[in-house]
């Protein structure tokens, strides 16, 4: 849980910037200013923007995810409060001024924003610190950066991100989705050379950084990043050698990985993925992944709740704008469970998806360990390459519902036009697959 000592953070980051990549700072005379960190920082300022940058990760996450989410059709936002969720989202086009397209655009260019600036600040701190801790604090804040465009990336895909935000009045190009790719992973592997050889943080992260809180084990958490960037570059053998330098644990448990946390108290906050099970507040997980579900598998336990009338019982779907849900996703059981950055059972999929085409034994290795986690016999089907593409498809499907991987999935396997994978349940639905620049940008 975040304490108090961060709310100079909060009173930064949530105040100083637009949704316009310029990131215009607002004046607040009670609050501190980007120039006040500039020159002359304190080592505490500096561990301040340190742990405030992975607070700051956390601001409009759940913008990102229902989005996302529901372009994949993994779940649906039925509860009839803005009728885009079930219109403009499933319909298209996005309006590029409107929030679902700019407020996570917004949330990760905070991220960057910051990271920029705790950066800026470590080169001009009086601080004193050695070269070697300089190098911490850059790999650290580089490669939380790098996660940030990332899934800036993601979003826009083929409408392109601008990596060269330092200078609000200089501006770089919008670059595309390849090239931001390249970018990406160039600043990752340069994160890495800064974090080599160093035994310790000169900041403390939360317990959701538990298990990377030392340079060494922060670079496991680069390297896992890394490998999914180089899987969404279809360059497999390079995911493979990632994968052996990140926190993948064959054998090990699912949940292992890196976390954002939540709290209800001081300047903390509140995971808004949490949606209680109650008439009015359906979130509703689409039908097909019920239906489409093997027998035993417990994560359509862990993940769903049928929905039942409270007085008898009886099932209940929830109905909207022409949608049907017979299930409320329920991934999160309270408002303050953790929300993954990355995980063990991800990266065992990427082993496996990687596997596939040069040791299919590996790859169904590691379709079982999936398997067997989520209480199902092993694989039996077919041990074709596309076979065993489609199997891990459909596991990343049951074992990430929610976690923003569904929609990204079908565009890299060309499946986003395929009904039997992206269901359109209206006339008028269509396959969106980039989020538009926003209408700011153009300016």
């Amino acid at each position: 849980m975040f304490n108090n000592k961060f709310s100079i953070l909060f009173m930064l980051f949530t105040t100083a910037f637009l949704v316009s990549c310029d990131l215009e700072e607002l004046p607040n005379e009670n609050a501190p200013t980007l120039e006040s960190f500039s020159e002359g920082a304190s080592q505490a300022d500096v561990q301040s923007l340190a742990v405030g940058l992975e607070s700051i990760l956390r601001n409009d996450l759940e913008f990102h995810y229902e989005t996302v989410g529901y372009l994949g059709r993994e779940y649906y936002d039925l509860t009839g409060t803005d009728p885009r969720y079930t219109g403009e989202l499933l319909k298209g086009p996005l309006d590029n001024n409107g929030f679902l397209t700019t407020r996570a655009y917004s949330a990760s260019y905070r991220i960057v924003k910051a990271a920029n600036v705790l950066i800026n600040t470590v080169e001009n701190s009086e601080a004193g610190f050695t070269e070697a801790t300089k190098r911490s604090y850059f790999g650290y804040a580089n490669t939380l950066k790098a996660y940030a465009l990332l899934t800036l990336a993601n979003r826009q895909y083929t409408n392109g991100i601008r990596v060269d935000v330092a200078d609000p009045e200089n501006l770089g190009a919008f670059i595309g989705y390849t090239e931001a790719l390249t970018f990406i992973k160039n600043l990752l592997d340069n994160a890495i050379t800064d974090l080599s050889g160093i035994s310790e943080f000169d900041f403390t992260l939360s317990s959701g950084f538990s298990e990377v809180g030392t340079p060494s084990s922060f670079s496991k958490f680069n390297r896992a990043i890394a490998a999914r960037v180089a899987l969404y570059q279809n360059n497999k053998s390079e995911v493979l050698a990632l994968l052996n330098n990140s926190f993948l644990d064959l054998n090990g448990d699912m949940f292992l990985g890196v976390k954002h946390i939540f709290g209800l108290s001081g300047n903390d906050v509140a995971n808004n993925l949490f949606y209680e099970i109650r008439t009015g507040n359906e979130f509703t997980i689409h039908n097909s992944w019920i239906t489409k579900a093997e027998a035993g598998d417990i994560r359509v336990a862990n993940k769903s709740t049928l929905l039942v009338d409270p007085d008898t019982s009886a099932p209940s779907p929830a109905s909207f704008d022409g949608l049907t849900g017979t299930h409320q996703i329920s991934l999160y059981k309270s408002n303050v469970d953790a929300v993954y950055l990355i995980r063990n059972e991800e990266l065992i999929l990427m082993y496996a998806e990687a596997n596939i085409g040069t040791d299919n034994a590996a790859a169904v290795n590691g379709i079982n360990k999936v398997r067997n986690a989520a209480g199902l016999a092993n694989y039996s089907g077919g041990t074709t390459d596309t076979d065993l593409e489609l199997e891990v498809l459909k596991q990343r499907r049951y074992s990430l519902l929610g976690e923003g991987h569904r929609w990204i999935d079908l565009r890299r396997f060309n499946k986003l036009n395929d009904t039997d994978f992206l269901p359109l349940d209206r006339a008028g639905d269509n396959p969106i697959d980039a989020f538009p620049t926003p209408f700011s940008e153009n300016q």
